[in-house]
């Protein structure tokens, strides 16, 4: 008897899954301090345009070959390649994608921690909790793990509980809950003197920054905050309906992860500027905003407590939200590793789930106890090197050794009359030609 793969039981559930997926830290951390430092609306320009020339056909191509080959990164790019060395290959490919998510997943935890560990720390001194409070906030090796722990077991037993139980429910009430937060504290920092300011900072474009570099930079961006590389669209994409439409469902998901990113910076920069004009330093020593991950841990900290008990408020629904995002984007990358170990048919979910779990878990803690070496390099060899190069050898493979006829009749099932629109006529082109090297022009540029 043949087992009936998983599958999303509506579009909105996939669309909150993979904007989950593709919602994290990158769009409410790194990129509204890039756009600030790096001509505003200028930035936010170039970002959308990347997002179409880069990450939107890179993210058909994961999606098309999960749903093809209805499997997991490794079986897919084996199945792709063929029964000789390309498949082989193919096959490699997946496994270093795999080893990208465990590594990911490992340091993202403990950034997760740190997170949680800042929403309940005002969340205790409010509830009169002091002596708790002042011991979360305190620096060490055990607090980190603690937090650590508390990540990935909240990780652990939503992917345990399945992709429609677990992650599909889970992703349908953390991803509005993270736009209603976002929205609300929009609302409230706009009343606050200074927001104007890094209003128009962060809009208006100032076209003299636009260089070579600053187009490598927005095309960084927008590729990496959609999770290619890591095998996690891929998986989502075997589980979608043969009856959904890849080509809309794919925008979908790259509009809801490029929306989140400009709401973002509507609250992260404004909110920077009210806090230089309550006096806390947000600019370096060369005039440049904070980086940031200075601007999450002290600027925006520092402007909190400047504003009393509305500050106190404030910093617990803006760490809320950030831990909101970094947990559904910690979802699809454990299930990458459990769902290659279930396709093998010799463990059970459960123990698929507490296995990888487990071993994270275990080089999160490896990480934590070799801090100073470990955690950069962890975030340099996924970030920097392995997602491009796996985004880029993704694209080569769905587009060189997946059949012209393969896609079309992939890409009809959800929309029958794709061959005639001007997405079929440029995407299989696209993404032979032009798709494989943009990640790699990103990857030279970081080395």
């Amino acid at each position: 008897m043949t087992k009936t793969r998983a599958q999303f039981s509506s579009r909105f559930g996939f669309l909150m899954a993979a904007a989950g997926a593709a919602v994290g830290l990158g769009n409410v951390w790194s990129f509204p301090s890039m756009a600030a430092n790096n001509g505003g609306g200028a930035f936010l320009l170039l970002y959308l345009v990347m997002a179409f020339i880069l990450a939107y056909p890179a993210l058909m191509a994961e999606l098309t070959l999960g749903r093809y080959a209805q499997s997991g990164i490794i079986a897919a790019m084996s199945r792709v390649g063929g029964p000789g060395g390309a498949g082989r290959l193919g096959a490699a490919i997946g496994g270093l994608a795999i080893l990208t998510a465990c590594l990911g997943q490992a340091f993202y935890a403990i950034v997760t921690g740190w997170l949680i560990g800042d929403t309940l720390i005002p969340l205790l001194d409010l509830l009169g909790l002091e002596a708790w409070a002042t011991r979360l906030d305190g620096a060490g090796f055990w607090k980190d793990w603690g937090l650590a722990s508390l990540a990935m077991l909240v990780t652990v037993g939503v992917v345990l509980a399945g992709v429609n139980k677990g992650i599909e429910r889970w992703s349908k009430r953390l991803m509005p809950l993270l736009i209603v937060l976002m929205l609300a504290l929009i609302g409230v920092v706009m009343t606050l003197p200074g927001a104007t300011t890094g209003l128009a900072a962060y809009l208006v474009p100032d076209v003299s920054q636009v260089s070579g570099q600053l187009v490598v930079d927005a095309m960084g961006q927008a590729f990496f905050s959609l999770s290619i590389g890591v095998g996690a669209m891929v998986i989502y994409g075997s589980y979608l309906s043969r009856e959904a439409s890849l080509p809309k469902t794919g925008a979908q998901v790259m509009f809801i992860d490029m929306g989140v990113a400009f709401i973002a910076g509507l609250l992260i920069v404004p909110s920077m500027f009210v806090a230089d004009e309550l006096g806390v330093d947000i600019f370096d020593a060369g005039g440049q905003l904070q980086s940031s991950s200075t601007l999450l841990f002290d600027v925006m900290p520092a402007m909190f407590a400047q504003l009393g008990g509305l500050g106190a408020g404030l910093e617990i629904l803006f760490f809320a939200l950030l831990a909101i995002a970094a947990l559904t984007s910690m979802f699809p990358v454990l299930e990458v590793p459990v769902a290659t170990i279930v396709e093998t048919g010799r463990v059970s979910r459960g123990r698929a789930t507490l296995l990888m779990g487990a071993v994270i878990f275990a080089i999160s803690t490896l990480i934590l106890m070799n801090f100073e070496v470990l955690f950069g390099w962890a975030i340099t060899v996924t970030i920097t090197y392995n997602m491009p190069l796996i985004g880029a050898l993704v694209c080569l493979y769905v587009g060189w050794l997946l059949s012209r006829n393969a896609k079309l009749q992939e890409l009809r099932r959800g929309s029958p009359e794709i061959e005639d629109t001007l997405f079929w006529k440029l995407w299989p082109w696209y993404i032979r030609f032009v798709c494989p090297v943009l990640p790699l022009v990103v990857l030279v540029n970081s080395l």
